[in-house]
């Protein structure tokens, strides 16, 4: 399941911007703006550091949840639509769009020790 999910958001060594909208259903100008990443810097430099680290930001948060949830499908409602009570009721998608990556992945390992959010 997991290693479905990276192996279809990848091309080759990189993730794949096109891929990994497409795996969230998301257009590429909300995955730009998730990233704070110029669109057209993703479609042209996919390859980029600072691309494939933003990228990883968010593919690595969704890889947890779906390995908490048991479900890639699930993760990725969870992201897009779940209030988080400890910030505000925002979901993970506006918390990451917030420059706030670091604290989604680590509400997501509190939650895995048992803390709720």
């Amino acid at each position: 399941m997991l290693a479905a999910f990276l192996d279809d958001i990848r091309d080759g060594d990189v993730i794949a911007p096109k891929r990994m909208a497409d795996r969230l259903r998301l257009p590429m100008t909300r995955l730009s703006k998730l990233a704070h990443l110029n669109r057209n810097t993703m479609a042209a430099r996919p390859g980029s550091p600072a691309v494939q680290a933003k990228l990883g930001e968010i593919a690595r948060i969704i890889a947890r949840a779906a390995e908490m949830a048991g479900d890639e499908g699930r993760a990725i409602i969870w992201f897009k639509h779940q209030p988080i009570p400890g910030f505000g009721n925002r979901t993970a998608e506006q918390m990451v769009e917030d420059g706030h990556a670091a604290a989604v992945m680590w509400t997501l390992e509190s939650m895995e020790q048992g803390v709720h959010a």
